[in-house]
C-alpha cells in the first residue's frame, strides 16, 4: 500500500486530534507493511514523529484540563463511580 504522507512541515495545529490520530495509525500500517522506499519510510517517519508529539501535546492539555476541574487531584477512573455522577 503506498501512502502519500503530508509534508513535515504541514501545519497541524488545525487538525482535530481525531484526525491526527487517523492520520498516524495510516503511517504506522504503512511502515508495518514495509513496502515503501528508504527515503520515503524516513520521510513518513518524521511525520509520524511530528502528529505522535501534537497528540501527546494535545493529551496532556487535557489532562491539565481535568486536573483544574478536579480540583488538582487526578483520581483513577472508575465505571461505577461515573454512573453515580450521572445519577446526581
Amino acid at each position: 500500500m503506498k501512502t502519500t504522507p503530508k509534508k513535515p512541515s504541514t501545519l497541524i495545529e488545525s487538525q482535530s486530534f481525531e484526525d491526527v490520530l487517523t492520520e498516524l495509525e495510516s503511517i504506522i500500517s504503512a511502515m508495518e507493511a514495509g513496502q515503501m522506499p528508504l527515503q520515503e519510510t524516513l520521510d513518513v517517519y518524521k511525520r509520524g514523529m511530528i502528529l505522535l508529539r501534537q497528540c501527546q501535546e494535545t493529551l496532556n492539555a487535557a489532562e491539565q484540563q481535568i486536573r483544574i476541574l478536579e480540583n488538582n487531584t487526578l483520581r483513577p477512573f472508575k465505571p461505577d463511580t461515573f454512573s453515580e455522577l450521572e445519577d446526581k
